[in-house]
């Protein structure tokens, strides 16, 4: 029996880091490509792509758009807004993406320490 491979990769920064935020959303998209289930988490400045509109002005060159990259985790993953992170940005879940959950460190904690899982932060 072959066990899914668990990716959790966490974001923690936003337009002021965009090459650190696009390898996270790179990656992330990637690993789902290959057949990883994926997790990702957006803390600090991350959280805002999470917000409609946000991602859609975010560019760099040489880099995917970044809105397809959140599409794809949205769609085949599970994406995850810090609840400190959002709650010091006055951000509630109406104000995020549909699909798009707030959780905390216990959950965090929890998918980085089962089994079979690796995390990465960017």
């Amino acid at each position: 029996m072959t066990s899914t491979r668990r990716l959790v990769v966490k974001c923690t920064c936003g337009d002021e880091a965009p090459e650190r935020c696009a390898q996270a959303f790179t990656v992330a998209s990637t690993a789902l490509a290959a057949g990883a289930e994926v997790s990702m988490w957006l803390t600090g400045p991350g959280v805002w792509m999470a917000v409609p509109g946000r991602a859609e002005a975010f560019t760099l060159d040489q880099s995917a758009p970044l809105p397809d990259l959140r599409d794809a985790v949205l769609g085949a993953g599970t994406l995850t807004v810090c609840t400190q992170c959002a709650a010091r940005r006055e951000l509630s879940q109406d104000d995020l993406l549909p699909g798009v959950r707030i959780a905390g460190s216990t959950s965090f904690v929890d998918e980085i320490l089962a089994d079979g899982a690796q995390a990465i932060v960017y």
